[in-house]
């Protein structure tokens, strides 16, 4: 069976992306407040981002392979890097930069592969 990988699934995944890495922000910063639960507002908005961003990739999985969409979510890896460096403060080492090009790379051959194999549907294209 083959299926067709619709651009608003890929482009809802990487919204995903972007939310749990801010979901995850909002969690590291929730810490400092810990033992706090019920009034800790970072650890409240992060985890209803996380939840909202469930939701959006459970959509986004209506529009495609899950082979194809999942990887994807290894971007979040890039972009918690990022911000660990550039908003927390944190140290990113030539190894850390190292495995962050090489998911990227996993990632652009995961999405070759998806668009030979399976297709990846443009907008506006049925």
């Amino acid at each position: 069976m083959t299926s067709v990988t619709k651009a608003w699934a890929f482009g809802l995944v990487l919204l995903t992306t972007l939310l749990t890495t801010t979901a995850q922000f909002f969690l590291k910063t929730a810490t400092a407040r810990f033992p706090d639960i019920f009034t800790n507002w970072p650890l409240l908005i992060g985890i209803a981002i996380y939840a909202i961003g469930s939701g959006i990739m459970i959509l986004a999985f209506k529009g495609g392979e899950v082979s194809v969409l999942y990887p994807v979510i290894a971007t979040s890896y890039v972009w918690v890097a990022l911000i660990a460096h550039f908003y927390l403060g944190e140290s990113v080492h030539l190894l850390r930069w190292i495995g962050i090009f090489t998911i990227v790379l996993g990632i652009t051959f995961v999405g070759f592969g998806g668009k030979r194999h399976t297709g990846i549907e443009h907008a506006g294209v049925a």
